[in-house]
């Protein structure tokens, strides 16, 4: 499961003891809610699913899926379907390769979601070997879904732009500033990064 509220807020906690910008954000927005996914292959599938389209469209295929696939939308279902039977569903060309890959290996046991190595850059390694699946998503799909208190999503924009907000930056800093930025917060980074997230675009910073 993903980062609890008791360890968001800890974590938090030590974050602002150590960083007189971050305190001040916090007593302006507040704690952030926790963010929570399901363990397992389900959970990446719904990424491939929600890639580049809005939520209610993603939501749209995910229940056809379920409909034809079964509630629990087994791997190995999803592999002996149809183009066209997937197509019907909404899956498109490029993400039904997508999605085969990431069955494909879940099936063969290259990829399995209860023993995922426990060094994060080994898992997210892991990970990536899906067609479709980049950083980013498996850096969301660990901190979300396995509660891995030190994943650090640099490149994300909502994370460069919190970071902005926070620190009353004058210009976003790229995927490489805000890696170097977070070396200090270890090992807390994925409660900053869920706290960027808070903070980006909120009325009350």
């Amino acid at each position: 499961m993903g980062v609890d509220r008791a360890t968001l807020e800890l974590s938090l906690k030590n974050l602002a003891a150590a960083e007189p910008a971050v305190a001040a954000a916090l007593a302006q927005v507040g704690y952030p809610e926790p963010r929570i996914r399901e363990r397992g292959y389900r959970t990446l599938l719904r990424t491939i699913v929600g890639q580049q389209v809005s939520v209610a469209a993603a939501a749209s295929v995910w229940n056809k899926l379920s409909a034809h696939l079964g509630e629990d939308v087994p791997p190995e279902a999803l592999l002996a379907s149809s183009f066209d039977d997937l197509r019907g569903c909404g899956l498109s060309r490029q993400k039904q390769g997508y999605a085969r890959s990431l069955c494909e290996l879940v099936v063969a046991g290259t990829l399995d979601f209860d023993d995922l190595p426990a060094d994060d850059e080994e898992a997210i390694a892991r990970l990536v070997q899906v067609k479709g699946i980049g950083r980013w998503s498996a850096e969301i799909y660990l901190l979300f879904a396995e509660g891995r208190a030190d994943i650090w999503p640099a490149g994300d924009l909502g994370v460069q732009a919190g970071l902005q907000r926070i620190f009353a930056l004058d210009e976003r800093p790229d995927e490489k500033q805000a890696r170097a930025m977070a070396e200090n917060w270890r090992p807390h980074r994925g409660a900053m990064a869920i706290f960027t997230w808070h903070c980006y675009d909120n009325p009350a910073l």
